[in-house]
């Protein structure tokens, strides 16, 4: 236990003596945010809409149809 706690000492002291390197990860979350959130709206629509009969239809569908 002793041991995670001055891992984590280790990382807070670090963090919190930087300068630079707080806009730096301001800059990679806003990134990461705009990676899996915005463009998951635009380019990664859901294959399965309608009711649960259509969705199953098509996963039936999709396990008997082979695809050279």
């Amino acid at each position: 236990m002793e041991k995670l706690r001055k891992i984590f000492l280790f990382y807070y002291e670090g963090f919190r003596g930087m300068t630079v390197g707080k806009t730096l990860w301001t800059i990679i979350l806003i990134k990461l945010f705009i990676m899996f959130a915005v463009l998951r709206i635009f380019f990664f629509q859901p294959a399965l809409l309608g009711t649960d009969e259509e969705k199953a239809d098509k996963v039936r569908e999709n396990l008997i149809t082979t695809k050279p």
